[in-house]
């Protein structure tokens, strides 16, 4: 059985690790707010470019755009995993490592055996899972959650543009989890290169646009472009894509707070009732202390009347 000491230590160490994990349950709901003002403010506006290039392609050949233009053999892939750079976030990383790991398993797994499935992970987690496991990684970009910025999607977006105009891989999708409320969020596998025929919706997006999308599909519009629907699409679609990069690095940002958020608030209830337990453990152990205290006076005693 442990001593009285052990357990006032242990009380302790429960106590300052609640702390803690409030402590960042508080920083996590503060950062979750900012994060989620980021996304709703962005979701409009990539889902309204998204129609205009649409509209744009409908007046051009949308094959005159090399990142357009479907390869008729996909030779090699690229996939882009996103997940977050530090844990004590629940499932967060786990589920979106599981997804590309499915992806892989189910899609692309010939690419895989022959070496033709290449890696580029944003966040440390997920980049340190695929490298140790053998996977071709070509690049890796850690640390950006901590400043997020419009750059970082830059930066990202040119590695896989560049790749795909070289001609080292032929298709590009992302993973990542979109943030759909503060306890869940949805796993996604969206098309990035060559961009989609039709416009791709994630669950939240579908939700959010609601009539307006098959409006937006049914409508035939003429719209009047001034320049030449060419020019502006070749002006627009690098702009859409460091949109759609943008989007999804502010969704992971804020589905990976509402996470982390919950994981510590569960950490701090269960702190709560592990507390519980060892106080009624302690003060046991403490009445079975001062009951053996008072047999052996009692004891003594008796032994020196006899």
């Amino acid at each position: 059985m442990a001593s009285l000491r052990d357990i006032r230590n242990r009380i302790s160490s429960v106590k300052n690790t609640q702390q803690v994990t409030r402590a960042m349950k508080m920083v996590s709901a503060a950062k979750l707010r900012r994060a989620q003002e980021r996304i709703f403010a962005t979701r409009p506006y990539s889902f309204k470019i998204a129609e205009i290039i649409s509209h744009l392609k409908g007046q051009i050949d949308p094959t005159s755009h090399p990142l357009f233009e479907i390869h008729e053999e996909v030779k090699s892939v690229l996939l882009v995993v996103v997940t977050a750079d530090r844990g004590l976030a629940g499932a967060f990383n786990s589920n979106v490592i599981k997804q590309a790991e499915e992806q892989i398993r189910t899609e692309y797994k010939t690419y895989h055996e022959s070496g033709n499935l290449y890696m580029l992970c944003v966040g440390r987690r997920g980049h340190d899972h695929f490298r140790k496991r053998g996977y071709q990684m070509v690049g890796s970009f850690t640390g950006v959650f901590d400043r997020l910025s419009f750059k970082d999607a830059d930066k990202v977006v040119d590695a896989v543009i560049e790749g795909y105009l070289d001609g080292r891989w032929d298709e590009a999708k992302v993973v990542y989890n979109e943030f759909k409320n503060t306890i869940s969020q949805n796993r996604i596998v969206e098309p990035f290169l060559p961009i989609p025929a039709s416009q791709f919706l994630t669950p939240v997006m579908e939700q959010d646009s609601g009539p307006t999308a098959t409006v937006s599909a049914e409508s035939h519009i003429d719209y009047l472009f001034e320049p030449d629907p060419a020019t502006i699409l070749n002006e627009l679609v690098p702009r859409y894509l460091n949109y759609v990069m943008w989007r999804v690095l502010l969704e992971s940002n804020a589905a990976e707070q509402g996470a982390r958020m919950v994981a510590m608030d569960n950490a701090t209830s269960n702190a709560d009732e592990l507390l519980r337990d060892l106080k009624l453990k302690y003060n046991r152990a403490r009445q079975d202390a001062i009951t053996k205290e008072l047999i052996e006076i009692t004891s003594g005693a008796d032994a020196l009347e006899g």
